[in-house]
């Protein structure tokens, strides 16, 4: 736990950094719920979609705790593009 927070610590407080861990950590976890509910044929599987991009409220609350309030916001931003996507996905 010490580690992890030592690591966190070490990450550069930037909006940029911020976007890129937003973006990347639910499409990560976004691709590996597309493959499981394909394999699986699910349907009506929208809470799995929303899981992945929640992660990021997780992720957001963990660095403001530790006073990266400008990585927090470049994850908020992130958040908004994927609930648009999501939106966009429901929509079409």
């Amino acid at each position: 736990n010490d580690i992890m927070r030592e690591y966190l610590q070490n990450v550069r407080n930037s909006v940029w950094v911020g976007l890129a861990i937003g973006l990347v950590v639910p499409g990560l976890l976004l691709i590996v719920a597309w493959y499981l509910i394909h394999q699986n044929k699910l349907k009506n599987v929208d809470l799995f979609y929303i899981v992945c991009i929640a992660v990021n409220a997780y992720t957001m609350q963990l660095f403001f705790r530790l006073n990266k309030e400008r990585l927090g916001r470049g994850i908020l931003s992130a958040t908004f593009f994927w609930a648009f996507a999501f939106f966009f996905y429901k929509v079409i």
